[in-house]
């Protein structure tokens, strides 16, 4: 998808707002009008904004309510549509979707608050990625797919692990100084 400077995305202090990683995302997604887009983890709602302005039939939610009272207001203010819902993964979520989208909490450290939750990871960065591909299963149309971000400062051992046996492919990938985030599509 083509990133839209021109859409209305407010800002709030405890919420995740778009960064490098999320316009990333954006740019590596390719969404068809009538794809049914879950996106967890939607923070200021910037990626499902742009699924749906392309044509998808949206679902989100958030751990944070901040972001999911953010995303709802996102939304309105664009003239957008979407079902946003507070979910901890799946746990709000019904239905079954052709795309499962999340920008991963993937740095590799343990930090608390609802702020903290769009990046900590946990010691090795997986974060909730292994909960995110074992409910997978119950959420994915046939020939659905997961489009996830991840960091090389993830332990890689502990990655590769958690996508053994998957098909994985790189949609794209932004070095930083620091860090190279990668965009993968996993087809179950």
């Amino acid at each position: 998808m083509r990133y839209d400077p021109n859409l209305i995305v407010e800002k709030d202090e405890d919420v995740y707002p778009p960064s490098d990683d999320s316009l990333l995302l954006i740019r590596s997604l390719d969404v068809h009008a009538g794809e049914r887009i879950l996106e967890i983890g939607c923070g200021s709602g910037i990626v499902s904004m742009h699924c749906a302005v392309n044509g998808g039939i949206v679902t989100c939610g958030d751990i944070n309510p901040k972001a999911v009272a953010l995303t709802k207001k996102n939304m309105e203010l664009n003239s957008l549509c979407a079902a946003v819902a507070e979910t901890d993964l799946y746990s709000n979520i019904e239905g079954r979707f052709d795309t499962v989208i999340f920008n991963l909490p993937y740095l590799p450290v343990d930090e608390e608050g609802d702020l903290a939750l769009a990046w900590s990871g946990g010691e090795d960065g997986l974060g909730p990625l292994p909960r995110l591909i074992s409910g997978a299963h119950d959420h994915l149309l046939p020939g659905g797919r997961l489009v996830i971000v991840v960091s090389s400062l993830m332990d890689q051992d502990a990655l590769r692990s958690a996508l053994e046996g998957l098909d994985v492919k790189v949609l794209s990938e932004l070095p930083l100084f620091f860090e190279r985030l990668s965009v993968l599509e996993i087809s179950l």
